[in-house]
């Protein structure tokens, strides 16, 4: 199981015009007190390392912006998790837009070993366009201050880059700017969100919920920032053909990762293109436990870890229905596709276009994934034949200069 833990809740500093989660606030009530209890946080850790049935626990803290709750939270949180150790290998991760990372935070992160996710959407002219200030200032400035002394004090971190309609003309723009600055661990995130309609709006919340996957949707209309989708596949297609000839082992982007993970004919390690769904889970500030990230709505809600067992909310999430549905409610479309392995028909929550065969259930990203799947199988067929024969999957490389010949030993 993974927990995606949200300690402040939908609290953040910043207001990004694409974020799905600042409007959570409307789910509770006038004078929420959002920073997560001693209690929660104390039944938090002791369930999650006592259920998780790995030999190592991730414990993930998302926001909103975790850091607004101050060095001192994240010094308790390591206090608390220190009894289990002897149990389990503990990690950490932070999710944060880094506009308030100082030595301090930096010193405190190093010394016991978070990793550090950034979210950072390219060069200042693409990441401004989405990621704003309060009052709708650039934060590029602050965000690069953050990551600049990450690297000085040598933390571990990765960047986590939003594509949005705007973003997705610019591939290399996007990439050659990570590598100038010395980004080598990066993911992109594609931007899908559609306008609320009447019930939603009357609910205070100004995005719609998740696709319903077994009827047609009445309302598929985009925000102004969600990327089209065969311009994300060129997205990606124009930067992999870069980091194909020139910086695989050197730069790692996770969309790639994944692909050859899936193609080797390993299960997705992400839930997004896992086949079913349901074990990730995420727990806002007051215990309160989720089916998904992307599902914090009353009708998901699993139970509360002060009350509930937290693997048993897991559980129940996925014999619900929720895991399974996924697969069951493909359309043909989908289970005729010969990418089906690749991304079993994308995260449920944006499958709320119609298929060319009429069916509902369709993810709008699908003619992007199926154009970027299709055209990386001749280097994913690469790649894997040298890992199988014990090489570096970054002599294809070489292969795409000159053929090799692998000669295997004889018995």
């Amino acid at each position: 199981m993974h927990v995606l833990a949200k300690p402040i809740g939908p609290v953040c500093n910043i207001n990004c015009d694409y974020c799905f989660y600042l409007e959570k606030r409307a789910l509770f009530g006038q004078g929420e007190n959002y920073r997560m209890p001693d209690e929660v946080l104390s039944a938090y850790i002791s369930q999650y390392v006592k259920s998780q049935p790995t030999p190592v626990v991730e414990f993930v803290w998302h926001g909103g912006e975790p850091t607004l709750l101050g060095i001192d939270f994240f010094r308790k949180v390591v206090e608390l998790q220190e009894p289990y150790r002897c149990q389990k290998k503990i990690s950490n991760v932070i999710q944060t837009n880094g506009t308030r990372l100082n030595d301090e935070w930096c010193s405190f992160l190093k010394s016991e070993r978070f990793m550090v996710g950034i979210s950072l959407d390219g060069p200042k002219d693409v990441h401004d366009q989405y990621r704003k200030g309060r009052a709708g200032q650039s934060t590029f400035d602050e965000v690069m201050r953050g990551v600049k002394l990450l690297q000085k004090h040598s933390v571990e971190f990765n960047v986590l880059a939003c594509v949005g309609r705007e973003t997705a003309y610019q591939p290399l723009d996007v990439y050659h700017f990570f590598k100038n600055e010395k980004i080598k661990f990066i993911q992109f995130t594609p931007i899908v969100e559609r306008l609320p309609d009447a019930k939603t709006r009357n609910q205070g919340l100004c995005l719609a919920p998740p696709a319903t996957l077994d009827r047609e949707e009445a309302n598929t209309q985009v925000t102004p920032w969600t990327v089209e989708p065969e311009k994300y596949g060129d997205f990606l297609i124009a930067i992999y053909d870069e980091w194909v000839r020139k910086d695989v082992g050197e730069v790692f982007v996770m969309n790639f990762e994944w692909a050859l993970n899936s193609w080797i004919g390993n299960p997705s390690p992400v839930c997004v293109f896992s086949r079913t769904c349901g074990r990730a889970v995420a727990m806002e500030h007051n215990g309160n436990v989720y089916a998904c990230d992307h599902y914090v709505y009353p009708e998901y809600l699993l139970g509360n870890v002060l009350k509930d067992d937290l693997r048993q909310m897991v559980e129940r999430s996925v014999a619900s229905g929720f895991g399974p549905h996924k697969e069951e409610s493909l359309p043909r479309w989908c289970r005729e596709c010969e990418m089906l392995n690749a991304c079993w028909g994308g995260c449920p929550k944006h499958r709320f276009a119609t298929s060319p065969y009429g069916e509902p259930g369709l993810h709008y990203l699908c003619a992007g994934y199926k154009k970027f799947f299709m055209y990386i199988r001749k280097y994913q067929r690469v790649m894997t034949t040298l890992v199988e024969n014990g090489l570096p999957a970054s002599r294809v490389m070489d292969v795409i200069k000159a053929p090799i010949m692998i000669v295997r030993d004889r018995i």
